[in-house]
């Protein structure tokens, strides 16, 4: 009996609990804000909707669901909208699956065509970005447009560019902040739009095993469910359908090229652009690669080195990079300080021009001054 008594006393905890997180993670919006893009969403006739460089999960899905949203609401009918999704280059393979994603204009091969849809548009919608720097040439043109724009984003200190910003760097993702967004507008999910949002949560949080504990967010996750989102099948999409170059890539990266420094639980890889040509690399093939170090009993940190081949006008190589962490061990302010970039506290990204050994040198020179 007093087992059973024992039980409910931890019960009710625990639902206070929750309670209390829901309450304190629930996205509030000012009604001045929403109100005022909401108008700008009823008079638009020719909408672009724009996601970042690299095109990730939360990317894909943040722009897709706005997509299928923009083509469903009810007013469509008696007010029929032009819209667009453009990102500045290509996305993963494994993305293709995605409700409409053959709709997606790529900047990097139809640039004219994007260029003279830009200069049409009478709104944007811009997801998963805090700067318009991190959309390339994509960002110069919208942000010389007059067009207003709409910013729906989870990512820290947003740069004074949209006439409207839904910033909230608490949410687990720009997915969870556009679901947010589109419910204030009454019933507003379907399939596609579920399939969409569930890929940037479930992507932007490893899965669910960070940035996720609030319960809102499993609510939000069963109401994806219950408007069709196939979880397993979007799993297996996402996760299960690489090549065996993929593979092989994943194998040489962590026997050869992880670096463990053990006294700062911190591993580091490696990849050279010629390593990744060895192995035939498509986008996406090294997604997900940062985390495997935190598998490792002791390490609490990763870090990730992708070196990309210089373009024309560019003499030196972009070494883009990814910080990975775990528990109150935070890496955004190391990539924001040092490599130009930003992020979550237990997950970020940044990037430099320089060699990989150089990029190498300024992360063994920096790391002591950050790492808790």
């Amino acid at each position: 009996m007093s087992f059973f008594f024992l039980f409910l006393a931890y019960s009710a905890e625990m639902s206070y609990l929750c309670m209390q997180i829901q309450k304190n993670m629930v996205i509030s919006f000012d009604s001045k804000d929403l109100s005022a893009a909401q108008t700008m969403i009823a008079h638009a006739n020719n909408i672009v909707i724009a996601t970042h460089m690299a095109p990730d999960g939360d990317a894909m899905g943040s722009a897709l669901a706005v997509y299928h949203w923009l083509l469903n609401r009810p007013s469509a009918v008696s007010h029929p909208q032009e819209a667009v999704v453009i990102v500045p280059n290509a996305f993963p393979d494994f993305f293709r699956w995605m409700p409409r994603a053959s709709d997606i204009l790529i900047y990097e091969k139809e640039a004219e065509k994007c260029n003279t849809l830009i200069a049409n548009a009478d709104l944007f919608i811009c997801t998963d970005f805090n700067d318009p720097k991190r959309i390339g040439p994509v960002g110069d043109k919208i942000v010389a447009s007059g067009a207003p724009k709409i910013l729906l984003d989870h990512h820290l200190h947003p740069t004074d560019f949209a006439s409207v910003v839904f910033s909230y760097p608490e949410a687990t993702s720009s997915c969870e902040i556009v679901y947010r967004f589109m419910e204030q507008g009454g019933p507003f999910l379907n399939k596609e739009i579920a399939s969409c949002l569930y890929t940037g949560l479930m992507t932007d949080t490893g899965n669910f095993a960070f940035n996720s504990s609030s319960c809102e967010l499993y609510e939000i996750i069963a109401e994806l469910i219950r408007a069709g989102a196939e979880k397993d099948a979007i799993f297996d999409a996402v996760f299960n359908q690489y090549s065996v170059d993929r593979l092989r890539l994943m194998g040489y990266a962590l026997y050869r090229k992880m670096r463990i420094y053990p006294e700062h639980h911190l591993a580091l890889i490696t990849l050279s652009a010629d390593e990744l040509d060895q192995y035939h690399y498509q986008v996406g093939d090294t997604e997900g690669l940062v985390n495997m170090p935190l598998q490792i009993s002791d390490v609490y940190y990763s870090v990730f080195m992708r070196e990309e081949r210089p373009k024309p006008g560019t003499p030196r190589p972009r070494i883009r990079i990814s910080f990975r962490s775990q528990g109150n061990r935070p890496v955004n302010i190391w990539a924001s300080e040092i490599f130009h970039g930003g992020g979550h506290a237990n997950a970020s990204g940044g990037e430099i021009f320089g060699t990989l050994n150089q990029a190498v040198q300024l992360f063994e020179k920096t790391f002591p001054s950050y790492l808790i």
